[in-house]
């Protein structure tokens, strides 16, 4: 019995990373959204990340 409380909870992570990726399989592009008023990137350009703090709302200086 303690083997398989030992072997279920690396078991069930497999599944749950496994589902992950057959999510983004099935849905490619769903999460990649962004907010109205931030331009989208343009095709080739890499995103610039912001390190800074952000408002309330979600956008960096914006207060």
């Amino acid at each position: 019995m303690a083997v398989l409380a030992l072997l279920i909870p690396p078991l069930m992570l497999g599944v749950l990373l496994m589902l992950g990726r057959y999510e983004d399989l099935l849905l490619p592009g769903v999460g990649e959204q962004v907010p109205d008023g931030v331009p989208a990137p343009q095709d080739g350009a890499p995103a610039a990340a912001h390190t800074g703090l952000t408002d309330p709302g979600g956008f960096p200086g914006s207060s």
